[in-house]
């Protein structure tokens, strides 16, 4: 006859055991879901040379579907952004080099880069703050662009690779009189790939004193990954009914104009279709709509012939759309030795306003110690 004693434990080790089996069940269940929502990324590095006695590398961030990113320490530039097409074809929507000397030759125009300190155009190249006068690099018809004549698209950023292999952090520190501007300044920029295809950029800074900031990338777009010559045939829709209205040297009258014919993108239209009555073609801030600092959809760009459709979204109150009205079949090095002639590719750099320092009726974009700068902004690619 069995104790109670011993009916105790044998019921105690009866439940233990059904406990542990259900537990394993549960844990391969739990461990079989996970692997389905969560994807493996890989970050890789592939070191292209160097500048100025230092390691050029190439970091490339991939999803599992294909999807990749890849950019350069030097400028943080991005040298190709590889995303499918609605017949599930990769190809890449980014100008650029195939080599590091590509982006060293003198006439790079900015492709995939990080500009600042100062995005756009400046007036003259001066500005005042804090009762003092300030003189920069004039290095654009008699203005300051894009941060100077070394900008932070010629710097060496630190490159850290952040946990899950799909986010890396690039830092780099600019010194109180850098190019003319005040303050010693720290700039975090982390870009991220996402499993939803998805090129997310988040920028933040500090200063110990007052210094106008405003950061962007300065991307070349063309979803045709290589096919068409030019981005005439792209559709392109704005989220804004006004744009800065500029001299004939590009810089902001103070006026706040009203989009009308070629250059309203409220309605999706082909790049193409008015730019001949726009003098120069298109190099305009948008004064984008619902300025409040969160993340909202701000454009789209749509390639019929092969379905890559691309998506801004931003927290930034401008985009500067530019059409590539500069390039002229120069370049050397090209990827593919492809021709990047006027119109070739085209930029949309959520960004504030060019030369808000000297406009008091602009944002404000003088960062001031004990504040942080902040921005986020995100290409989405999807296919219709």
């Amino acid at each position: 006859m069995i104790s109670k004693q011993t009916a105790n434990n044998f019921m105690r080790l009866l439940v233990f055991g059904l406990l542990l089996v259900t537990g394993c069940k549960q844990k391969n269940k739990n461990t079989a879901v996970v692997k389905s929502i969560e994807p493996e990324f890989s970050i890789s590095e592939r070191p292209i040379g160097t500048y100025q006695g230092s390691r050029i590398t190439e970091y490339t961030i991939s999803n599992p579907y294909g999807v990749a990113l890849s950019f350069l320490n030097y400028g943080g530039t991005v040298t190709k952004l590889i995303v499918p097409d609605r017949n599930g074809q990769l190809g890449d929507v980014v100008l650029g080099f195939d080599s590091l000397s590509g982006y060293l030759q003198e006439n790079n125009p900015y492709f995939g880069s990080i500009v600042g300190r100062y995005a756009n155009r400046i007036a003259h190249a001066r500005f005042q703050l804090d009762g003092h006068i300030y003189e920069l690099a004039a290095n654009n018809n008699g203005n300051s662009l894009h941060g100077g004549i070394k900008g932070f698209d010629k710097m060496i950023w630190e490159v850290e690779r952040l946990k899950g292999d799909s986010s890396a952090k690039l830092t780099y520190h600019s010194k109180d009189g850098e190019e003319g501007y005040p303050g010693n300044l720290d700039v975090s920029v982390i870009y991220t790939l996402t499993a939803n295809n998805e090129f997310r950029i988040e920028y933040s800074a500090v200063t110990d004193k007052a210094t106008p900031l405003n950061l962007t990338n300065h991307s070349y777009f063309n979803l045709s990954g290589g096919e068409a010559t030019t981005i005439l045939s792209h559709e392109l829709r704005i989220d804004a009914d006004k744009f800065t209205e500029v001299d004939t040297l590009l810089i902001p009258t103070g006026n706040l104009a009203e989009v009308k014919g070629p250059m309203d993108f409220r309605n999706s239209k082909a790049v193409g279709k008015e730019i001949d009555q726009v003098r120069g073609g298109y190099d305009h801030n948008y004064v984008l709509n619902d300025q409040n600092g969160v993340l909202r959809n701000v454009a789209t760009l749509y390639y019929a012939p092969n379905g890559r459709c691309m998506d801004v979204l931003t927290t930034e109150p401008g985009l500067q759309f530019y059409s590539g009205n500069f390039l002229d079949g120069t370049l050397t090095t090209t990827k593919k030795s492809q021709k990047y002639s006027m119109h070739g590719g085209l930029c949309l750099e959520a960004q504030h306003f060019p030369d808000s320092p000297n406009q008091p009726g602009f944002p404000n974009t003088i960062l001031r110690p004990g504040k942080t700068y902040s921005q986020t902004t995100v290409y989405a690619f999807t296919v219709k």
